[in-house]
C-alpha cells in the first residue's frame, strides 16, 4: 500500500515538473519514437504534445515504486533475521 502512495506522489510531482519543462527525458524520446505529429491544439488549456509527455510521470513513478519496494523488502527481511544486515 505504501508503495502505491510513493508511486502516486512521484507521479504527481513529475507531471507538474514535466508540464513546466516538457523536454525532460525520456518522455520526449518516447513521443518521437511513436512518430506522432507535433500539434499545439490545446486540451484543457495545455498543448496536446505536452500532455503526451506525461510518460515521464509514469516512468519515474514506477522507478521510485520499485526502489521503495526493494529497500522496504530488504528492511523487513533484516527484521525477520534478527536485525542483521542483509
Amino acid at each position: 500500500m505504501k508503495g502505491a502512495l510513493v508511486f502516486l506522489i512521484v507521479l504527481a510531482a513529475v507531471l507538474l515538473v514535466t508540464l513546466a519543462a516538457p523536454g525532460i527525458p525520456p518522455g520526449q524520446a518516447i513521443y518521437d519514437a511513436i512518430g506522432a505529429e507535433e500539434t499545439d491544439s490545446p486540451v484543457l488549456g495545455i498543448g496536446a504534445t505536452t500532455l503526451v509527455v506525461v510518460f515521464n510521470g509514469v516512468i519515474y513513478g514506477v522507478i521510485a515504486w520499485l526502489i521503495y519496494s526493494f529497500t522496504l523488502g530488504r528492511m523487513e527481511k533484516a527484521k525477520k533475521d534478527g536485525g542483521q544486515q542483509v
